[in-house]
């Protein structure tokens, strides 16, 4: 669901400041957010793991300042695979898909922030006492 709001809503202000067309729009995005899937599993899998054996402590108990680092060192691994297909995909110089690949990312991460705002209102967790 998260996936599909995304490339509905993030697709045409692609394909609008871009100017790349619709349909390699739409490739494009869906092969990023299948990249972002498979980074997100390795990614948090790997850095729990070896925070873990470094602090002892679980991903739960991750202070702020380390789940900055946490979320800095995922965006940039994301920017590292995702910016060569960008300029694959687009034809875009290094740095207009930087540009570009940065502002997917700006958006995302504000998608992210409202669809988990209300999907977490819509289903709340329950309290057990």
């Amino acid at each position: 669901m998260f996936e599909i709001g995304g490339l509905l809503l993030i697709t045409p202000a692609f394909v609008w400041l871009s100017g790349v067309p619709l349909v390699d729009s739409l490739g494009l995005l869906a092969l990023i957010a299948a990249i972002a899937a498979v980074w997100n599993a390795l990614y948090n899998t790997s850095f729990d793991w070896v925070e873990g054996r470094l602090t002892g402590r679980t991903a739960d108990q991750r202070p702020a300042l380390m789940r900055v680092v946490h979320a800095s060192g995922f965006e940039l691994g994301l920017l590292l695979v995702s910016l060569p297909v960008v300029m694959a995909w687009t034809g875009m110089s290094w740095l207009q898909a930087l540009v570009a690949d940065i502002g997917l990312a700006a958006a995302y991460v504000v998608y992210a922030y409202v669809f988990n705002l209300g999907y977490d209102r819509v289903f709340p967790v329950s309290q057990s006492a």
